[in-house]
């Protein structure tokens, strides 16, 4: 635990919190540690508004502790590093995503798997290994070991590449381990939000076929002429699905409602992968026939290590991936949150930290 005399020499830091699950966020002070020898602090400019940080604010997920600062897709500049950093300095363009620490040890940490580690830290909301919580992004501050600090590319924009930290692992990474990032292959994502609009872009940057499969009707013209997927089928029309029938190579489902998977079963050739990155509250049926019947696969998938993050960040700065984002002024960020919860953002709201966020507002 962090003693008096540790404390008085933390940094001071400002942010916005969640003090209990009612939803509602306001101004916050609090400490971050100093700069240790393997850390990088950096001024935080801008961070992203995943769907994530509803659920923990509203407790939704069961384990939510309080006072809370949300925010896990931060970016910034370096302003301090410690004496044994060696991949930063002061100045360069870095980020953090969702996770600030793990055992480095196990079988995962070992093969850059980081984020499978059994004790991966949470950026925010969990206990660090001084026995200090964790405060996201939705802050002036931020202090990280180098090791889970990601380098910003110059040519990425700082907002659009924010939502990439959460949202662009976690589709980009099932794209890779899975193989379903070969060009000509035939890819669907299922729901047209924040993590599926960066999805597509992903996918399509691969050179692969994509297909948006939605219930919405509406949105087969902003899949086509904005994002360039190539088809669109509403998942609710049985004539379309059953045209669509053993096509695709992989689903990328990032759906996080109740919702059946036998149409999207269906979809699959045989040998096809569904790969689940949503996060229903709720557990799915699973319809084992139609699996067996073509030797199909029902994955999960959840972000990327660090390696892979690196990655691709740095695929995205070489094909010109950014999320689409609204950004808005700290200030509204309790009515972000509530359009959030009705699905009115295309695709991510990105608050303006570095120049919205003052120990006044």
């Amino acid at each position: 635990m962090v003693t008096p005399t540790e404390q008085e020499h933390a940094k001071k830091a400002f942010g916005w919190a969640a003090r209990d699950s009612s939803g509602v966020l306001s101004p916050f002070k609090f400490s971050r540690r100093e700069t240790g020898e393997r850390d990088v602090t950096f001024k935080v400019l801008y961070c992203g508004i995943c769907h994530s940080d509803l659920h923990m604010v509203k407790n939704e997920w069961g384990f939510s502790t309080y006072p809370l600062v949300p925010g896990h897709e931060i970016v910034g500049v370096v302003t301090e590093v410690g004496s044994k950093v060696q991949k930063f300095s002061v100045g360069d363009k870095v980020g953090v995503g969702c996770m600030v620490g793990s055992c480095t040890t196990c079988d995962s940490c070992s093969n850059n798997l980081e984020n499978y580690c059994p004790k991966m830290i949470l950026t925010y909301g969990a206990k660090y290994i001084d026995g200090t919580t964790t405060y996201g992004g939705y802050s002036d501050t931020m202090v990280a070991d180098e090791h889970f600090v990601v380098r910003i590319p110059d040519n990425l924009p700082l907002d659009g590449a924010a939502p990439l930290l959460c949202a662009g692992i976690t589709t980009y990474s099932p794209l890779r381990y899975f193989g379903l990032d070969k060009p000509g292959m035939h890819v669907g994502v299922v729901g047209l939000g924040g993590l599926g609009h960066v999805a597509v872009k992903f996918a399509k940057a691969m050179g692969v076929k994509v297909t948006v499969i939605s219930t919405s009707p509406t949105k087969k013209e902003e899949a086509i002429e904005h994002l360039h997927a190539d088809s669109f089928l509403v998942s609710r029309d049985q004539d379309q699905m059953q045209a669509a029938t053993g096509t695709m190579d992989g689903i990328i489902d990032t759906v996080s409602a109740f919702h059946s998977l036998l149409p999207l079963i269906g979809l699959l050739k045989s040998h096809g992968k569904l790969v689940m990155v949503g996060a229903p509250e709720k557990p799915l049926e699973l319809p084992v026939f139609p699996l067996i019947m073509g030797r199909k696969i029902v994955a999960g998938s959840g972000i990327g290590g660090m390696k892979e993050t690196q990655e691709m960040i740095d695929f995205a700065a070489k094909h010109n991936v950014t999320a689409d984002i609204e950004v808005i002024p700290i200030d509204y960020l309790n009515t972000a949150m509530e359009r959030l919860v009705k699905a009115d953002v295309r695709y991510r709201f990105v608050i303006d930290i570095g120049n919205t966020l003052k120990p006044t507002s």
